[in-house]
């Protein structure tokens, strides 16, 4: 079986816990980062299929995170779900602009997110 790597990229633990969590039983490898800067690495080097990725980090925030990621010819492409609690329009706009794929808003919907990701990479509802 192919496994599809995610980045998980957040300052709290207890998110990071509760999207491992919602994503336990698929096909996946998780990879984690707790900042922007870091997140931007280890994508590079990792190559995550899909990366999930907060917003208000230290050292590096989301938006800046995500025009990084956007702008490397290496991780142009992969899809990338911004994960907050900024769920106000402007923030969400801002999102868009910075190339986000996906926008979801915290307290997370574990329906929603692990629908998003299945469609995201392709994986069928009953994996």
């Amino acid at each position: 079986m192919n496994r599809k790597k995610i980045l998980l990229v957040d300052d709290s633990n207890t998110i990071l816990m509760m999207e491992k969590f919602i994503l336990r039983n698929g096909p996946y490898e998780i990879l984690t980062a707790t900042n922007g800067e870091e997140g931007v690495l280890k994508a590079a080097e990792q190559m995550p299929d899909l990366i999930l990725l907060d917003v208000i980090m230290p050292r590096m925030g989301g938006f800046e995170a995500c025009r990084l990621l956007r702008s490397t010819r290496a991780t142009s492409a992969i899809p990338i779900i911004m994960v907050t609690t900024r769920g106000e329009a402007a923030n969400v706009e801002a999102g868009w602009a910075n190339g986000c794929t996906d926008y979801v808003t915290k307290p997370i919907n574990s329906i929603e997110l692990l629908a998003k990701v299945r469609s995201f990479l392709g994986d069928e509802v009953g994996q």
